[in-house]
């Protein structure tokens, strides 16, 4: 059967390529190539050589001009480079002719996304979505990786015309690959609907962690709940949803979801792939928007978060906007985009997941948003009620307890139901 595989691992030497149409999109087209630049290491290979392009129009067949596909084309001899990584969006033509003329292997950023979502897939589901995306990329472009285009003989007595052509026959299998694999990713979601209804059975109020990928969500995550899920300082370091217990400083307990980092131009074929497990946004009570505050490009990842929560459906859902790794900032500059920031987001939290840095005025922001935020109470609970306590820690309102000679001092924050309970033990 045939299986869509990936790029020889021969390739080792890459050169970047952005092409523009405006001289003020270069600023933008740097930063961008210095992204990919990331993204490409991140899959061992080296980059020889990167630039920028400016044209006056794009060109169906190269997308540059002829002089400057020969111009470029020379570039990658000269350094001995055997792929060249387009930051733009290529089409199946366009690689194709690159390819034929240039003698080397030719890819866009959606294929290097892909190939490092590849890398970082752990489980079943991120895997089929994974799968289901580079089958979907693929489909139109399996011309380019096969040379045996000729046709096959019709194999009937009445067919006296030519079979399908092997192109044909591969374009079919693909299909039915991607059919079956939909219909995997159906199964896996609906296991993972069964989980989400149970975990929404518990009267747990749920925060879904959104961002730019490597923005600090994994280490967030890791603080708030003391657990230790990956954490690595590199693009898509996790891909799949992560749920952790957390209790805020009133004592209540909540679920704090973790989720896949966004990037600029991510594919949309990955957005429509991962939708599953990005539903967990959907559901949740609240989203902390996660935000890199050191990058220099961080409005921008700002902006292409908030346009895929668009996407999917989750733009009207309460957003807290949480600025991270204040600490690598001047105290003047953290200052100056304090005021800023704080102006165009409304209220926001600035702090630092990695030292923990403002993490406690976070969580107190989010009881506010979740309307948690009450006085605590305080009770003498007699020895042979302690199974009022023990229902008071289940329910995560226990704030601390005190043992006494004839019974425990509590201070806790007890939700409606067991006000009746505890009324005759307030002191």
């Amino acid at each position: 059967m045939f299986e869509v595989k990936e790029k020889p691992r021969l390739v080792e030497r890459a050169f970047l390529l952005a092409v523009i149409l405006r001289e003020e999109e270069r600023a933008s087209a740097e930063n961008l190539l210095d992204e990919l630049d990331e993204l490409v290491s991140n899959l061992g290979i080296k980059i020889f050589g990167k630039r920028v392009i400016r044209v006056r129009k794009t060109y169906p067949g190269y997308l540059l001009g002829k002089g400057k596909f020969i111009e470029i084309s020379e570039v990658v001899r000269e350094l001995g480079c055997d792929v060249i990584i387009f930051d733009n969006e290529l089409s199946p033509s366009q690689q194709r002719n690159w390819e034929a003329e240039s003698k080397v292997l030719v890819i866009d950023r959606q294929e290097i996304i892909l190939d490092v979502f590849a890398t970082r897939a752990q489980t079943k589901e991120a895997v089929l979505q994974v799968k289901l995306a580079r089958l979907e990329y693929s489909l139109p472009r399996l011309r380019r990786a096969w040379s045996h285009l000729g046709r096959q003989r019709g194999g009937g007595v009445t067919q006296r015309g030519e079979g399908e052509a092997q192109i044909e026959l591969d374009q079919r299998l693909v299909r039915d690959q991607i059919s079956a694999t939909k219909k995997e990713i159906k199964q896996v979601a609906k296991t993972r609907k069964t989980s989400r209804k149970k975990r929404l059975r518990i009267p747990l109020p749920t925060v879904a962690l959104v961002g730019y990928t490597n923005a600090g969500k994994s280490t967030l995550l890791n603080q708030v709940c003391d657990s230790d899920i990956l954490a690595a300082d590199k693009l898509f370091a996790t891909l799949d949803p992560t749920s952790r217990q957390a209790r805020l400083p009133n004592g209540e307990k909540i679920i704090l979801t973790d989720t896949v980092g966004f990037i600029r131009k991510l594919p949309h074929r990955l957005v429509d792939a991962f939708r599953a497990t990005l539903e967990e946004t959907l559901v949740a009570n609240l989203l902390l928007h996660v935000v890199d505050l050191s990058n220099p490009q961080f409005e921008e990842h700002m902006q292409t978060t908030l346009a895929v929560l668009g996407e999917l459906g989750a733009e009207e859902k309460e957003i807290l906007t949480v600025f991270n790794k204040i600490d690598l900032l001047a105290e003047d500059e953290l200052g100056n985009l304090k005021v800023s920031q704080n102006h165009k987001s409304g209220n926001a939290v600035f702090l630092s997941c990695r030292s923990g840095l403002g993490i406690p005025d976070l969580l107190q922001v989010i009881e506010i948003k979740l309307g948690l935020q009450r006085k605590a109470k305080e009770y003498f609970i007699p020895h042979e009620e302690y199974k009022l306590i023990v229902k008071m820690r289940k329910e995560g309102c226990l704030a601390d307890e005190t043992p006494a000679d004839t019974g425990t001092i509590v201070r806790a924050y007890p939700r409606d139901r067991m006000l009746d309970d505890l009324k005759q033990y307030e002191t």
